[in-house]
């Protein structure tokens, strides 16, 4: 039998599957009398204590396996537990409704994880596992549930779950868990990102996989591939041994050039950096290499919340950001690109017919010029410590950009005059993905100091095609020749000016995809952390000539499938690095 998933994690894992099996923790919703309130909030707050202890042990025994960097994920989870907006709203809920606290901390956890599950962005929408996982704990505790634990086996076993959470992730022995396999789930949960740290092959996004396995059964996971095999003749569980034997050699090489430069055989130096949607994720992605950030998607501050962030709690999280990195490291921070179908309750914003085509990023900004104002202070206080650039989202047109750009000469007249100090040079960029901000590329970059290509929305919108319907997912096409014109023309008008283009689009981190990129003449490459030392292991092994060459034969091509047939042909490092 054999299944198709989301590779969440590199490697291969061989051995006998374990079944985890969920817990339902049965929910009794009772009316409580006002008398007894008061002993209901106190009896809420002794079990988020008891929670918030447990995860201190966990966070230390993450510690004590993994480093200081993978524990602050629980660091996370317990200021979710002491975050007063989210404790509150519990609070207030049971107050509110006279109901017990098991049902108040339910119903407060729908609404946050129904925010984050119906974003657009995957980053997001895995955040609401997060939440599962800090309030499930704590429904436990209030029902009386003992948690429950990944048992041992005599010898290192698949594990399938339904889900796993980051809490049952870090608490898997490596000497016992070869792999996981989960019905949920995505390359950016932290389950995913945490196996990654660990070393542990997972293949996330099986629907009902659970169910069609039995304890015992025979399985092979493919982290690279995202394929899983249950009972597999000998043939393919000799090739996997021998797979697996060559991945570790691989990762070997690979960690070997974590602080070498991203140079190609003939010179030609380019920057990898990483996608990040908190500070913490800045702190593994220098683990794995990034020279610094190309996109910090800042909307995750104001995600979960009854309000919006103050100047000073973003301020903090940027400044946060650039300290992790050299003083020279380059921090992309991103404007607020949220409305649409990426909701804020207390925006109050109205339902759109096409969320994607809507009221969203710079637009919103541009209508809430005090919201817009108050992030752009946080990030200009914020580049007095560091290499922080900023870059603005969908901009469509140079009225736009010019508006943008008048919000921020005000901030800064604001600061001068209160002599608070900000780089005055700071760079100011804007996002490629609108076709008609890529056709006008040309007259934009008279205007800003780079570009940074993002691909995911390029796409769908140069092949209309909603990234998020299955329907048309074949049209999701990266590789398109009328995308790729479009990124050729953007960095020709860029490198015309004198101006640098940077993608931070799912693209850039496409080892098929690397080398058209990088013989078009792209600067900088911004992609997940995991993605940076194989990214870099391909570059080494390439030469900027040859790929200008290369790049120039793809852009007279007529169809994705031929592009990519072409380039992994012509380029067999790809599948060196692949193995």
């Amino acid at each position: 039998m054999h299944w198709k998933g989301i590779a969440a994690a590199s490697g291969y894992a061989i051995g006998p599957a374990f079944l985890l099996k969920e817990m339902d923790v049965s929910i009794e919703r009772r009316t409580v009398p006002a008398d007894q309130i008061d002993g209901e909030i106190s009896r809420f707050e002794q079990n988020v204590v008891q929670a918030v202890k447990e995860l201190e042990e966990i966070k230390e025994q993450t510690r004590q396996k993994l480093g200081s960097e993978e524990a602050e994920i629980f660091s996370a989870h317990i200021l979710v537990l002491q975050d007063p907006e989210f404790i509150g709203a519990v609070k207030e809920k049971l107050k509110a409704d006279s109901i017990n606290a098991e049902a108040a901390l339910q119903d407060i956890t729908e609404n946050f994880v129904a925010m984050f599950e119906n974003m657009d962005n995957e980053y997001m929408r895995e955040r609401a596992a997060d939440i599962r996982d800090v309030s499930g704990r704590v429904l436990k505790h209030l029902a009386g549930v003992e948690q429950q634990t990944i048992a041992d086996s005599d010898q290192p076993v698949v594990l399938f779950a339904h889900d796993l959470t980051p809490s049952d992730t870090a608490q898997l022995d490596r000497e016992r868990v070869a792999g996981f396999v989960t019905s949920i789930g995505g390359r950016t949960s932290h389950s995913a990102i945490m196996a990654r740290s660990m070393g542990i092959p997972a293949v996330v996004g099986l629907k009902d996989v659970i169910d069609a396995v039995q304890p015992g059964d025979y399985v092979i996971v493919d982290g690279d591939e995202g394929d899983v095999y249950v009972n597999p003749d000998t043939a393919t569980i000799e090739q996997y041994r021998a797979k697996q034997e060559k991945y570790k050699a691989r990762v070997a090489q690979w960690e070997k050039i974590k602080d070498e430069p991203s140079i190609t055989q003939d010179g030609y130096r380019v920057e990898l950096v990483a996608n990040i949607g908190n500070p913490h994720d800045a702190i593994g992605a220098r683990k794995n290499g990034a020279e610094g950030i190309g996109l910090y998607r800042t909307e995750f501050l104001y995600m979960g919340k009854t309000d919006f962030p103050s100047e000073q709690e973003q301020f903090e999280a940027y400044k946060a950001v650039a300290e992790t990195f050299a003083k020279q490291s380059p921090i992309i921070i991103r404007s607020l690109d949220i409305g649409g179908d990426k909701e804020l309750p207390y925006l109050n914003l109205q339902r759109e017919m096409n969320p994607f085509l809507g009221y969203r990023a710079i637009r919103l900004c541009l209508h809430e010029p005090e919201l817009f104002k108050t992030q752009l202070r946080a990030i200009l206080r914020a580049s007095a410590h560091g290499n922080i650039k900023l870059m603005y989202p969908m901009i469509a047109s140079i009225q736009e950009l010019r508006q943008a750009n008048k919000l921020l000469d005000e901030v800064k007249e604001e600061l001068d005059a209160k002599s608070i100090p900000y780089n005055k040079e700071m760079e100011v960029g804007i996002m490629i993905e609108v076709p008609a901000a890529a056709m006008v590329a040309d007259q934009l970059v008279k205007e800003v100091d780079f570009f940074s290509i993002g691909t995911n929305d390029l796409v769908q919108y140069t092949m209309a095609a909603d990234r998020m319907n299955e329907k048309v997912s074949y049209l999701s096409q990266p590789f398109n020749p009328a995308v790729l014109r479009l990124i050729d023309k953007v960095i020709t008008a860029a490198r015309e000016s004198g101006k640098w283009t940077g993608m931070c689009g799912e693209m850039a981190g496409n080892l098929t995809a690397i080398p058209i990129l990088l013989g078009l003449g792209l600067s900088e490459f911004s992609m997940s952390a995991a993605s940076i030392l194989p990214a870099r292991a391909l570059l080494q092994k390439l030469r900027y000539e040859d790929t200008k060459k290369l790049a120039a034969s793809v852009l007279q091509m007529e169809t994705e499938e031929e592009i990519k047939e072409y380039v992994r042909r012509e380029v067999p490092a790809i599948q060196e690095i692949r193995g």
